[in-house]
């Protein structure tokens, strides 16, 4: 057996960020930029009002003061209208700030307490003193002419979009999702809510690759699923146009082991995918390879829970890896052992895991057979206990991967 950061280690050598290209701002929503984004202009672009109210002359403007309106200004507006002394412009937020001026005095603080209106009125009375320069946003305060408000490799959110709107920018440059098929093989698999016969079973893998592929950022191109038949798999596998594919079951060694036998780089069929035993239990057996158009080869085992397993541990840093992210990893954190369980000699065990008052579980009766896929439901997260390890004894503090836990608390 190797160890889990051999096989990791030859994965992630291998899924590299994808060249990026051009995206519309909206497209590029839950991307990772690629270059660094500066402002083309300053921010704010010119000197505006935070306020609706009344632009004004501190000088003037004393508590008590009457003076007299004489323009308007609403957002959007291109007018600078010059001012006197006793005089004052209404403003909307957002407008530019009149030459004249050197304050502006809200609403609230004049007798009129409200907008009155489409039309300003004659004249307004100061019922509060302006500070200079009070409610005034200054060109440029918030970032300079060419100042970096989005650094290369940040994940792109609302917030990220809209400061890249606001410096001026429609469209950026960011590493593409990466591409992924499924392809789910098994002659006992029969379609979700179709009646299984003997020996049959309803087919489930597919949809937790297709739907974790998604959570980890990756567009799903392909789903399909094949008998144990070699020439039904590479026809399957001919039709992908992907940046990967995620193959499950017939990875072992069982005589209809077929995804081994179609990409076995060491078998007959003189594939491109190395099969080795990983020294973790669930998900021993496993196969990686990359196919000569550089698509990369993922082959999982076929229980479920050995699939859930396999993709968090391998499949899930390698999507965020081509997808450009630098946190290619679930946050984990140490916890105390509310319940004791048996652990594999000589292998990692990842256990299907539920925090209770605190405290971590197993989340099925049955310990961490990779079969127990109705308990899988029941996790929230994985607990990581190294391979030494012969049985972890309750009040013992274990290492546990946030998966479930992770979505809540993000």
């Amino acid at each position: 057996m190797i160890p889990i950061e051999e096989h990791r280690s030859r994965i992630l050598a291998v899924a590299t960020p994808l060249p990026p290209r051009a995206h519309a701002l909206l497209s590029a929503n839950g991307l990772v930029l690629a270059d660094a984004v500066s402002t083309r202009w300053p921010v704010p672009l010119f000197d505006n009002s935070a306020m609706d109210g009344y632009a004004v002359r501190t000088a003037d403007a004393v508590e008590g003061a009457r003076l007299r309106v004489v323009a308007d200004v609403p957002a959007g507006s291109a007018d600078d209208p010059r001012f006197g002394r006793g005089e004052a412009v209404r403003i909307m937020t957002g407008a530019a700030v009149p030459t004249d001026a050197d304050a502006i005095v809200p609403v609230e603080h004049t007798d009129l307490g409200v907008v009155t209106g489409a039309v300003p009125p004659e004249h307004i009375t100061i019922t509060r003193a302006p500070r200079e320069a009070a409610h005034i946003r200054r060109r440029g305060e918030d970032a300079a002419a060419g100042t970096v408000v989005v650094d290369a490799g940040t994940a792109l959110g609302p917030w990220q979009l809209a400061t890249i709107a606001s410096a001026g920018h429609d469209r950026v440059r960011a590493h593409p999702a990466p591409r992924a098929a499924v392809i789910s093989t098994g002659s006992e698999l029969v379609p979700a809510g179709a009646e299984p016969r003997r020996g049959q079973i309803p087919e489930s893998n597919s949809l937790l690759i297709a739907a974790a592929l998604q959570d980890a950022g990756a567009v799903v191109v392909h789903v399909g699923t094949v008998p144990d038949d070699e020439a039904a798999l590479r026809s399957e596998l001919a039709a992908v146009d992907a940046d990967l594919v995620v193959l499950s079951g017939g990875a072992s060694v069982g005589a209809f082991d077929v995804v081994k036998a179609v990409l076995d780089i060491a078998g007959p069929g003189r594939g491109t995918v190395r099969f080795d035993a990983v020294a973790m239990q669930p998900g021993k057996p496993q196969g990686f390879g990359v196919a000569p158009d550089g698509t990369l080869l993922f082959c999982l085992p076929g229980n479920p829970v050995s699939v859930a397993v396999s993709f968090e541990m391998f499949v899930r840093p390698a999507v965020r890896s081509m997808a450009g992210r630098q946190d290619l990893d679930r946050p984990r954190t140490s916890a105390t052992v509310g319940q004791g369980w048996r652990c594999p000699p000589g292998r990692v065990q990842v256990l299907p895991v539920v925090f209770r008052d605190g405290r971590v579980v197993p989340a099925s009766a049955g310990g961490s057979g990779s079969h127990l896929v109705a308990s899988l439901a029941q996790a929230t997260d994985f607990a990581i206990v190294p391979a030494e390890t012969e049985r972890v004894e309750t009040g013992d503090l274990v290492d546990v991967m946030l998966v479930a836990t992770e979505r809540e608390i993000s």
